[in-house]
Order: C-alpha cells, then sequence, then structure tokens
C-alpha cells in the first residue's frame, strides 16, 4: 500500500510541475506578443514613412544662387529590390534665365541607416534618379539636376523616418540596438540585436 501512495505522489508531482511549465511557456508567450519586435525585429509601414518625410514639405530653397526651388508633395515609395527608399517630389523652379517657372518631378532614392545618437532610422546618402520637366527648360536640364541633387542632399540627408522610443530598445532589463535594415514591399523591417 505503501508503494501504491508513493506511485500516486510521483504522478501528482509530474503532472503538477508539467501545468507549472506550460503555465511559464504561455506567460512567456503573453510577453512575447505583448512586444513582438523584441529580439527579432521591428517593422514599421511605409504610411510611417510617408507621414515623417510630408512634415518637412512644402519647402523652398535658393539652389547654385540662381534657382528658386518650392518642394512639395512628397509620395514616398518602397524599392526592395535596390534596398531604398523612394521619395517623388513635384518641383517649381524659376530663375531670372527664364520667362515662367518650371513645373517638374523630381524622384530621389537613399538607402537607410541607424543613428545611435538619435534612435532613430535615418535616410543615408540620397540621389536624384530621375527629373522631369516642362515648358521650356530643356535647355536648362543639366542645372535643373544638378539643383535638384543639391536640394536632395542638403534637406533629406540623415534626415530621421522613424524614431525609437527607450522601451522599445528594452526589454526585461536587456538593452537592444537595431541592425541590418530591410526595405520590404510594404513597409521597412529592422532587425533587432541584443548589446
Amino acid at each position: 500500500m505503501t508503494q501504491t501512495v508513493a506511485l500516486k505522489r510521483r504522478r501528482f508531482l509530474i503532472a503538477g510541475l508539467t501545468c507549472a511549465s506550460t503555465l511559464a511557456l504561455a506567460s512567456t508567450a503573453r510577453a512575447a506578443s505583448i512586444f513582438p519586435f523584441i529580439p527579432d525585429h521591428y517593422t514599421f509601414s511605409q504610411q510611417q514613412v510617408q507621414e515623417a518625410v510630408a512634415r518637412k514639405f512644402p519647402l523652398q530653397r535658393t539652389a547654385s544662387q540662381i534657382f528658386d526651388v518650392v518642394l512639395s508633395n512628397p509620395v514616398v515609395g518602397l524599392s526592395p529590390d535596390r534596398n531604398r527608399v523612394t521619395v517623388r517630389l513635384d518641383a517649381r523652379l524659376s530663375t531670372p534665365f527664364m520667362p515662367n517657372p518650371v513645373n517638374g518631378v523630381f524622384t530621389l532614392s537613399s538607402q537607410l541607416a541607424y543613428d545611435a545618437p538619435s534612435h532613430s532610422v535615418i535616410l543615408m546618402s540620397p540621389t536624384v534618379d530621375d527629373s522631369q520637366v516642362t515648358g521650356d527648360a530643356a535647355q536648362y536640364n543639366q542645372q535643373i539636376n544638378a539643383a535638384g541633387a543639391l536640394i536632395a542632399t542638403q534637406l533629406l540627408d540623415r534626415y530621421p523616418i522613424y524614431t525609437f522610443k527607450p522601451e522599445q530598445l528594452q526589454f526585461a532589463g536587456v538593452n537592444y540596438e537595431p541592425g541590418t535594415i530591410t526595405v520590404l514591399t510594404n513597409g521597412i523591417r529592422v532587425q533587432i540585436l541584443e548589446k
């Protein structure tokens, strides 16, 4: 009879340990669902990037001391095949050398980087991929491209498109930092690594 009691106690203890393990796993899974970006990755949407870039526009600048340029209506695109973000901007250019202002469109692209001091994902080294102007500006196309490149570099280089909150890079007393940044078709994925 003593053996039967010991066997029952052993089964009871094993069942209790199994139940405790299941609850611990469920608790861990619940914590992971609260912090879905730790420790693997965090993804922010194209719309979030669009909103961040739109805050910068419209704006007016003088380029090369001869072009007054107004840039507006940014449209953010994602180019996963090149791992770059694109920004299409409407432009209005005027210069003393042309009788009427010229309307055009600049398409820029930029790689992404992480800026540790500001905890931000930033646009890095934007370039003008395409420029189209209307009207009698064909003879000034080279100068217009140069002005667009200068403005893109001045205005969007190192511009933050997403800033991490401190609590997004900490979990259970462990500090994390962004790693590889990948442009997807519907957002930007940032790998999160333990420091």
